[in-house]
């Protein structure tokens, strides 16, 4: 990684099961990333301006519900009426193949769905964030 980067990780809606989030949450913290955990019952509108007052580099949702298709358009647009569409909105959970698509449309860069290897989802956040840091021109340095 270029820098630490600040993840932000929120559960929206009434979804309770907070398991996989704070694994993700550790797996992270582990790999370099300063972590941000929200909490349960979050609104899209919280998450957002956590986003904004943790000056969050990216956004990660954690959806287990099958409320997936409101969930993450809806902070997907929060952030970007906070003028925040330079955080990488990622998340994941109980989300059907047939729906990813539809999320990537909506603003989500990617979806994790269960069972995907906590190196994978470490790297590809640290290598998506270093290139978004590197087409921005923010001069990141090493850590």
């Amino acid at each position: 990684m270029k820098r630490t980067y600040r993840v932000l990780l929120a559960k929206s809606g009434l979804d309770g099961h907070d398991r996989g989030v704070k694994v993700i949450a550790r797996a992270l913290r582990d790999a370099g990333f300063e972590v941000i955990y929200t909490g349960l019952f979050q609104t899209p509108a919280q998450v957002a301006e956590a986003a904004v007052q943790e000056d969050a580099d990216a956004v990660g949702l954690s959806v287990l519900s099958g409320a997936h298709r409101t969930l993450f358009p809806r902070l997907a647009d929060e952030l970007r009426t906070r003028g925040l569409d330079d955080v990488v909105l990622f998340g994941g959970g109980i989300i059907p193949a047939a729906d990813i698509a539809e999320l990537s449309a909506a603003g989500v860069a990617r979806v994790f769905t269960p069972g995907a290897p906590l190196d994978d989802i470490t790297a590809w956040l640290a290598d998506t964030l270093d290139e978004r840091d590197g087409a921005e021109g923010r001069g990141a340095t090493a850590s």
